[in-house]
């Protein structure tokens, strides 16, 4: 693959191979968040408080929408990831269709619905009066470029599947320039305020995409894309389904559940909802380094996993989750030290900025603990376990937080109060997954070395 950053995952050290893939993946994620925080950063400077809600309160409903296709994307990572690394070219190359296609498709639906339904969720979540026409109106913008979002997501996790992660990164450092640009453009320039930001976030959605379909395109065999050939090819479109489906519906009910916590912050007020806009976006961050190495965790275990080169996968396990943990808690202790720094550089509200550290003081340097189950349920996917993970996460953090906003906050009806369900329910959520983790993986691992003859894995 002359064109592709080819990691080989089967043979050799890992936890080198499992940075340089890692690393990438983060700053990609990151860069993919500052398409949200420099619209919230330049509104906040130059138009209002409530642009800054407008904006950045959109946040977790297009994370509860987009999540759902985000699972699925992780499913197509693993069936094309077993099918690279058995070798098996011409199952490699429908896959790779039947992704892109699939992801086209749930562009144009996401595009279509999000028209029509931008004032109920927006109404759902109970975004403030002197909030809600600019709320409706990017997040209608927004939507307009979900097809352009869902196909870089997918035709990234399809060059991530052979261990490409830095050509995604670039895909999206061009475009997070271009966001920045135009949204100074349009916002300080032409005065377009919260259109203008929206409007940004369009383009540089389009121009991701278009790099990563251009990659794709241009890209050899076995992942090599060819529009004629766009089909859904049914037993691939249920293998992905079968991994992906659980860990999309984990996405969405755990973004249901931070809907609830958002509604919650918006009954204080527009500088409330402004504050947790700003100070989401540090947790972004320490929360992108960690998926970083879920992503890693999965792709890698699944090629390993499915050549039944087990103590491989037990060993990718701990590298990834020493790194998760060491790097998250990184970010989330700069983060904390420096947190009136950072909100300011969102916005020059003093209310906002207290309440905004407020937020990072009980969330973000708590972030790291994440790991705790991320990784453990991405290895668990990587084996092809996928369902189980799903169902502790939803119990043990999504519950948990929908549970906590309707009795422990009403009895308590505290700002902090709400925001502690963040570090409560990561604790409960990794203690469940790694109880689980063990055995399952033990129980996988005996089963494959039965009678002695590990044979490369089956769907």
């Amino acid at each position: 693959m002359s064109h592709a950053e080819h990691i080989d995952m089967l043979h050799g050290p890992l936890l080198g191979k499992i940075i340089l893939f890692a690393l990438p993946v983060a700053m990609s994620s990151i860069l993919q968040q500052l398409f949200i925080s420099a619209n919230v950063a330049v509104v906040g400077h130059f138009v209002s408080p409530q642009a800054v809600a407008a904006v950045g309160g959109n946040g977790p409903i297009i994370n509860l929408i987009i999540n759902l296709f985000l699972g699925i994307s992780i499913g197509a990572n693993v069936v094309i990831a077993r099918y690279v690394g058995r070798g098996i070219a011409e199952d490699c190359q429908t896959a790779v269709h039947t992704v892109m296609a699939v992801s086209l498709l749930s562009g144009v639906f996401l595009l279509l619905a999000g028209q029509f339904l931008a004032p109920l969720m927006l109404e759902f979540v109970e975004v403030p009066e002197d909030v809600m026409d600019l709320a409706v109106l990017y997040l209608r913008i927004y939507f307009l470029g979900m097809p352009c979002v869902m196909l870089y997501n997918f035709g990234a996790a399809i060059l991530r599947s052979i261990g490409d992660t830095k050509r995604p990164m670039y895909s999206l450092l061009v475009a997070g320039v271009a966001n920045v640009t135009l949204s100074l453009l349009f916002v300080v320039v032409f005065d377009l305020g919260v259109a203008g930001a929206g409007l940004a976030t369009l383009s540089g959605n389009l121009l991701s995409a278009g790099l990563v379909v251009y990659f794709l395109l241009t890209e050899e065999e076995p992942i090599k894309l060819r529009l004629r050939k766009l089909t859904i090819v049914k037993v691939h479109l249920l293998r992905i389904i079968r991994i992906g489906a659980p860990a999309g519906l984990q996405g969405v009910v755990f973004s249901l559940s931070n809907v609830c916590i958002l509604s919650g912050i918006n009954s204080f007020g527009s500088s409330a909802a402004a504050a947790s806009a700003a100070a989401v976006n540090f947790e972004f961050v320490s929360f992108f380094i960690v998926n970083a190495f879920c992503q890693a965790a999965v792709t890698f275990t699944s090629q390993n996993y499915a050549m039944c080169q087990l103590e491989r996968c037990a060993k990718i396990f701990r590298e990834s989750m020493v790194c998760a943990l060491l790097l998250a808690g990184l970010s989330s202790l700069i983060f904390t030290v420096g947190a009136a720094f950072f909100t300011g550089l969102y916005t020059s509200d003093q209310e906002v900025i207290k309440l905004a550290v407020t937020r990072v003081l009980i969330v973000e340097s708590m972030e790291w603990l994440v790991a705790s189950y991320e990784i453990s349920g991405a290895s668990l996917r990587g084996m092809g376990v996928s369902m189980l993970p799903a169902m502790v996460t939803l119990i043990g953090s999504c519950l948990l937080r929908i549970a906590w906003v309707y009795t422990m906050f009403p009895l308590f009806p505290s700002y902090e109060m709400l925001l502690a369900v963040y570090p409560v329910s990561w604790i409960v959520t990794g203690c469940f997954m790694l109880a689980v983790y063990f055995p399952i993986r033990k129980k996988l691992f005996t089963e494959r070395r039965a009678g002695n003859t590990c044979t490369p894995l089956e769907f």
